[in-house]
């Protein structure tokens, strides 16, 4: 794998460029300080000429880092599809070579699904990047009930990563939002994704939804996991963006899952937010989107997954 290019170079040229600027403006100024016009003139265009060199190292310096993420990306991708893979194959490779037990047999079986999960999972993130750019049409926005969005997101999220149900609390009052059901459904499947798979051990995540008038829905989701470093809360929610070097992550990803959740959050007039869980250690996600109360509330709106039935 190609190694991602150095912010070195660039910044120290720009850096370079910049004081040979300075020291050709003030030259300038000395040589031409008795005539006015003449001076004006030059320090206009001297200083459109600095603009433009700042301007081309920010906008090189953040190519290089675009460039970064996608080799990440890349990375993790490669990652993601070849661990299974290589799995799979070695799995059948036994089972047709060997003779192994009922036994065996089973637990291969059962391995082979978890992997195969795994790369369903990984085409449907890639998916879901692809239709985020989508604007839907105007007839695919309907009334979505948001607490049941949440609880079959949190359901699945369980399964996907093996969590009891019961260490996901929910405390929802019943709200709806006006958009495509497929937007909602991404959007809160990334995050609770996010929050299981980051969460501490034993795992707990929290999810509270509730109308709080002037049209908007707050939901947050909280979890019990490392945290986010302040410095990075602004940055988490960019394309391909992921903390720390790809290859020593213990925990898969493609750094595009936040980017969906920011997108489609932005697309539905509404915000996400990052903040630290109290008490620490821990994260909470707020996404504000507009909506209203559902005309009847269900009775006892607090409860964990198991007792849904």
């Amino acid at each position: 794998m190609l190694r991602p290019r150095s912010l070195g170079w660039p910044i120290t040229l720009a850096v370079v460029m910049i004081v040979l600027l300075v020291l050709l403006i003030v030259g300038w100024v000395v040589l031409t300080i008795r005539s006015l016009p003449l001076l004006m003139v030059g320090a206009v265009l001297l200083a459109l000429v600095l603009a433009g060199v700042v301007a081309y190292m920010l906008i090189s310096i953040s190519e290089i880092r675009l460039n970064q993420r996608q080799s990440n990306f890349m990375a993790s991708v490669t990652h993601e599809l070849k661990s299974p893979l290589a799995s799979l194959k070695l799995y059948l490779q036994t089972l047709v070579r060997h003779n192994v037990s009922e036994q065996q047999q089973a637990d291969f079986c059962r391995s082979m699904i978890e992997d195969v999960n795994r790369l369903d999972a990984l085409i449907n993130h890639l998916l879901d990047a692809a239709r985020v750019d989508q604007e839907p049409l105007e007839n695919e926005r309907v009334e979505v009930d948001l607490a049941a969005v949440l609880r079959s997101c949190a359901t699945a999220a369980c399964l996907r990563y093996h969590v009891p149900p019961e260490n996901v609390e929910l405390n929802l009052v019943p709200g709806l939002v006006w958009a495509r059901p497929l937007d909602i459904e991404m959007l809160f499947r990334n995050l609770i994704d996010n929050a299981l798979k980051y969460a501490g051990d034993p795992p707990w995540v929290g999810i509270e939804s509730r109308p709080q008038g002037r049209g908007r829905v707050i939901t947050r989701i909280s979890d019990n996991g490392p945290g986010i470093p302040a410095d990075l809360r602004r940055k988490i929610f960019g394309r391909f963006v992921r903390a720390g070097n790809e290859l020593e992550r213990s925990k898969p990803g493609t750094g595009l899952g936040l980017f969906i959740v920011r997108t489609l959050a932005r697309r539905l007039r509404g915000r996400v937010s990052v903040s630290s869980r109290v008490p620490a250690p821990g994260t909470v996600f707020e996404v504000e989107l507009p909506g209203e109360p559902a005309l009847e509330e269900e009775p006892g709106a607090a409860w964990a997954l198991t007792q849904q039935g």
